[in-house]
């Protein structure tokens, strides 16, 4: 177990909150004026270069020699002979090695002094119509309305990354942007400038069923896209499934919900005071977005869409996928799409449509009548029963006995072993039964019910193949970290002297944060730890694609997660996260070879950051001061922080600043 965490270690600080950056700002930095930077014109100019050079040569003879001497010095202590000696001389040479990587840093520092400030340049700030930059997406700036696009084109949304498409630069917020209204009062209204909203869509009328919209800020009334009220409809669909109320959701197995286009997340936020965690995915929308929206409002939400590709989370992960008036033609490709959703839904999972198609008087349309059968025939031949229909509502249960898909007559086949990848990454659609060989599958209604479901019992780890010590351990090593971790998310961290953790340092809200993301969620064990402390927060786990796949193990916890390549951008919009964490991704990334940047990496992080977000990063000592030089370039405030004193592991706090372009 981790012990407190000791701030005793060096960093930058003392930057204000709010940074102006302006045309001065920009000629600062501006190649074309190297004086500007002291390695330009004139002899002080020369002479500082002069300087720095030759600081940093003795630099590397000084770290060479020490090197080589505490390689022979090492292998003196290693000659000796016993287990305890090479114990001896195995935490002599970590003690050794943490001298040489402190001189090495200080002398660094030195050079930059005695260099007149020589140091990486700083990464500038983007145009203004990057404001809500979207890369691997159709971006429509400033510059291009949509309508003026005539509407014979057809725009597509989906995801297409390519190394083109990253811009070099600072996403920087809108001029005026707000920081955002913390938790529990942020789902209720949001400040208006900080989503991008246009007033063709005003006049449409369309927004106005599910917000209201004011001088300087949106509200969203609990009955802000249900005719009857978000509440009486979640009653309605508890009823449905046969429950008493929507209280007893967890009772019955659901924890987890899909959102299919949710409407800016007016049902997700109810059900998270029902211990219900929704995710919400709709495509990406130029302006209007529901996902900004929906996570400008503090619920979980990213881009994704029902097109040609299977979305990036794992079969038999949600216990229930809903879709209010959404935008997927069910009907059509051959059932794509229901089978989709079959893949994503767990054994006795549901389906919730609403749709104006089911009500009596659409049905009197012959076209109608022929969608109406296509989706009901699909539905039967995925072997999904109907429990009950009211209004426009129809909910749809999936089966959770096996044998009912060899005794169809027809319909889509089961996936074979190599079409049955358990978490996808954005592959096609394909038109087969997912999961059904899989040690997973267990109905909703025999699982653990959360909150106990977030402890995995030793034959739940066992199909995950995590022994239940390792496990263990991991849950109280995040314990103690997050506890520690919350201590430190204050600016006097980057003070000159800043204080050790204790009862005398005043320590952050419970709601300082809501929307975290974890980089490198491994078990979800950042996740539970935070929640155990009680903190107001959801996390999204990311897998990275080059790691252990855990994701499955995750949405199991009763977590929700996604895999992603953070080589590509991420798909959300800028400024969604109060809180980037990071553990042992450098490490994970520095084994891979012809990959991209930490820079590139680092610039995601920003984008998706909010302003005065924070940044926690834990890893190697060597790592660790190499992103350090990184995160300047970005302007981040940051300290290094010794983790332990037997510990070869660091930890970088950073704090994004807010800056304005003008």
């Amino acid at each position: 177990m981790s012990r407190a965490l000791y701030r005793g270690a060096s960093g930058i600080g003392g930057k204000p909150a709010a940074v102006a950056y302006d045309a001065a700002d920009e000629a600062r930095y501006d190649p074309k004026e190297p004086s500007e930077n002291g390695i330009g014109a004139g002899g002080r100019g020369r002479k500082r270069h002069l300087v720095a050079a030759a600081v940093k040569i003795g630099v590397l003879v000084l770290a060479a020699a020490a090197l080589v001497g505490s390689v022979a010095w090492a292998g003196s202590l290693y000659a000796g002979r016993g287990a305890a000696a090479a114990a001896a001389a195995a935490a002599a040479h970590r003690g050794y090695r943490r001298l040489q990587e402190q001189l090495v840093t200080d002398l660094l520092d030195i050079g930059e002094l005695a260099g007149g400030g020589v140091r990486a340049r700083e990464v500038e700030v983007c145009a203004p119509e990057y404001e809500n930059y979207v890369p691997c997406y159709y971006n429509v700036s400033d510059a291009v309305d949509v309508a003026d696009l005539g509407g014979g084109v057809v725009i597509s949304y989906e995801r297409r990354c390519t190394r083109d498409g990253k811009v070099p630069c600072l996403v920087a917020p809108p001029w005026s942007y707000r920081i955002p209204v913390r938790w529990p009062s942020g789902k209720g209204f949001i400040w208006k400038d900080n989503v991008r909203i246009s007033g063709q869509e005003f006049s449409s009328g369309s927004l106005f069923k599910r917000m209201m919209v004011e001088e300087d800020q949106i509200s969203f009334p609990s009955d802000a896209h249900m005719s009857d009220g978000v509440e009486d409809y979640a009653h309605q669909i508890a009823e449905m499934i046969g429950l008493r109320n929507e209280f007893n959701f967890n009772e019955a197995g659901v924890r987890t919900v899909l959102d299919i286009e949710c409407g800016f997340g007016t049902l997700g936020a109810h059900l998270f005071q029902r211990d219900l965690l929704t995710m919400c995915i709709a495509n990406y929308e130029a302006s209007g977005s529901q996902v900004q929206i929906a996570l400008e409002r503090g619920i979980p939400a990213m881009i994704g869409s029902f097109a040609s590709e299977r979305l990036p989370y794992p079969y038999l992960s949600f216990d229930m996928v809903h879709c209010a008036k959404c935008n997927i033609e069910w009907d059509k490709n051959d059932g794509g799409f229901l089978v989709e959703v079959d893949r994503l839904l767990r054994p006795s999972g549901y389906f919730v449509w609403t749709s104006n198609l089911n009500t009596h008087r659409a049905l009197r349309d012959k076209e109608n009548q022929k969608k109406w059968k296509t989706i009901r025939d699909f539905a039967d031949n995925l072997c999904w029963e109907m429990l009950s229909q009211q209004d426009e509502t129809i909910v749809w249960k999936k089966t959770n006995k096996l044998d009912c898909y060899t005794s169809r007559k027809s319909g889509p086949m089961l996936c074979d072993k190599i079409h049955d990848p358990e978490s996808p990454y954005y592959q096609p659609l394909n038109p087969c039964i997912a999961g059904t060989r899989s040690q997973r599958w267990i109905p909703i209604e025999h699982r653990t019910t959360w909150p106990s479901q977030a402890r995995l019992n030793s034959t739940e780890l066992d199909i995950h193949g995590v022994h239940p010590e390792d496990f263990a351990e991991n849950t109280a090593n995040w314990d103690s970290m997050a506890r520690n971790y919350w201590s430190l998310l204050s600016p006097l961290i980057f003070s000159d002297h800043p204080k050790r953790p204790g009862d005398e340092d005043p320590q952050p809200p419970f709601n300082m944060l809501r929307n975290v993301l974890d980089m490198n969620a491994q078990f979800g064990g950042f996740n539970a730890a935070l929640l155990k402390a009680g903190k107001s927060v959801w996390v999204m786990n990311v897998v990275p694609t080059n790691a252990p796949n855990h994701l499955p193990l995750i949405f199991d916890r009763g977590f929700i997660g996604v895999q992603h390549d953070w080589c590509e951008a991420f798909p959300t919009y800028p400024r969604t996260y109060d809180m980037v964490h990071a553990d042992g991704l450098l490490s994970l990334e520095k084994r891979q070879k012809h990959r991209c940047s930490t820079l590139d990496i680092f610039l995601e992080v920003d984008r998706i950051l909010r302003p005065e977000g924070w940044v926690i990063i834990r890893d190697t000592a060597p790592l660790i001061e190499a992103a350090r030089s990184v995160v300047t370039q970005l302007r981040w405030d940051a300290r290094i922080l010794d983790l332990d004193i037997a510990s070869d592991e660091k930890l970088l706090i950073c704090q994004k600043p807010f800056i304005r372009k003008q």
